[in-house]
């Protein structure tokens, strides 16, 4: 007598989160990656900082004053919140939830301080840091940018050194050397994570 086989029954949404030092591609390949999966949601941080230039508000971030900020603070609007370059940025907690027991995956940009919140209250969560070719390289992106002087420059150079200090927290790295190449891990990521045992709620049988 054959064994029944089995199939997976819908399981949560996998929170992945994807951090890197400024100026290391990140925006680039999360567009892309969220391109390559349109089923995946962003999630989009509220900030107190004021909106560059093309940045669009409630789909780039959630643009609030410093006193708003603290009011969803103090109610634990949250899943996580940092102090970045002076600015506050946080991931509200609702919307993450939601669509994490809806089914959907759901991808976080944040940084080291909010992967390791995010990874306390989420310990399923998948983290992934994106790696620049060099700090040499780094450099001369951030100088390209042309949005930010030489003591900004300086100051970004230095958070990512202490920042790549944190490689060891996450589960994935991925480096930057090549956009093509890096978007394929990436991807590849998503991919092997969906496909995780532990992740099924429960098995079914298979239909004959």
């Amino acid at each position: 007598m054959k064994k029944a086989k089995a199939v997976p029954a819908k399981s949560q949404g996998v929170i992945i989160i994807v951090s890197a030092p400024s100026g290391a591609g990140k925006t680039t390949l999360i567009k892309r990656l969220m391109q390559a999966f349109p089923d995946m949601r962003l999630s989009v941080s509220y900030t107190t900082r004021p909106p560059r230039v093309g940045e669009v508000p409630g789909k780039d971030y959630h643009f609030v004053d410093v006193e708003r900020f603290r009011r969803m603070r103090a109610r634990g609007e949250f899943a996580e919140w940092a102090k970045v370059h002076g600015r506050f940025y946080g991931t509200p907690r609702r919307p993450l939830e939601r669509s994490v027991r809806g089914g959907c995956d759901v991808l976080l940009d944040i940084d080291v301080q909010g992967s390791r919140k995010i990874k306390g209250g989420y310990p399923d969560a998948v983290s992934v840091f994106l790696l620049p070719p060099s700090l040499r390289e780094l450099e001369r992106r951030l100088s390209e940018r042309k949005t930010d002087g030489k003591e900004v420059i300086r100051q970004r150079l230095d958070n990512a050194k202490r920042e790549l200090g944190e490689i060891a927290r996450y589960d994935y790295y991925v480096l930057n050397l090549k956009i093509g190449d890096a978007l394929d891990a990436l991807k590849a990521i998503v991919v092997a994570e969906r496909h995780r045992v532990s992740r099924v709620q429960r098995w079914k049988p298979l239909s004959p």
